[in-house]
């Protein structure tokens, strides 16, 4: 079974795919992959530096990730064009990891992708999994984290797909607003109710 795995900022899916790790499920995580695909010696990184210039390569020869935000957050075609260099590098690489473990024998694979929905990448899954919290848990914990104004937690939180939308594409949802015994509680009920076994 391949479960997705997703929430949004500050919602505690990072929490819970530790729980699920020292369980021992497999967990491919697709932050993690977005910064592999762009180390020095990989292809892409010499396609971005094509398009976007040598500003966005440091003098190490990593990517500078402050220089090509600047670039596409004030130009929506440049991050489109990001998106598109990117976005088949990391889900190819996802499917590799996913393969591996298959491969490994695992039975249940977790796909830990924060932007799941907004990806449109439910057809990489079987069940999805979505950490939700209210808003208010959810500012004050990005406000706590992040050292954020009120104002900007909520053009952080506004950003991305509001939680509600997530849960109603959920198979089942995890309500992380309490403790962390509550919420491994109904992690631990789920995969029981999925028979959703690491091997």
């Amino acid at each position: 079974m391949i479960i997705g795995l997703t929430g949004s900022i500050a919602s505690g899916k990072s929490t819970v795919a530790h729980m699920l790790r020292e369980k021992g499920y497999p967990i491919v995580d697709a932050d993690i992959i977005a910064r592999q695909v762009v180390e020095p010696g990989n292809p892409l990184l010499d396609e971005i530096e094509k398009i976007f210039g040598s500003s966005v390569i440091r003098e190490d020869g990593t990517l500078h990730r402050e220089n090509l935000g600047i670039i596409i957050f004030n130009d929506e075609q440049k991050r489109k064009q990001l998106n598109e260099l990117m976005h088949p590098a990391i889900r190819n690489q996802m499917v590799h990891r996913k393969e591996q473990y298959i491969k490994q024998g695992y039975e249940t694979i977790i796909m830990d992708i924060p932007l799941l929905f907004e990806s449109k990448l439910q057809d990489y899954v079987e069940k999805i999994l979505v950490v939700s919290v209210t808003q208010e848990v959810q500012k004050r914990r990005l406000i706590a984290r992040n050292q954020l104004t009120d104002q900007e937690a909520e053009a952080r939180i506004a950003s991305q797909l509001d939680l509600s939308i997530k849960e109603h594409g959920a198979d089942a949802v995890i309500h992380n607003n309490g403790t962390i015994k509550e919420t491994e509680r109904q992690l631990v009920t789920i995969l029981e109710k999925w028979q959703a076994v690491p091997r």
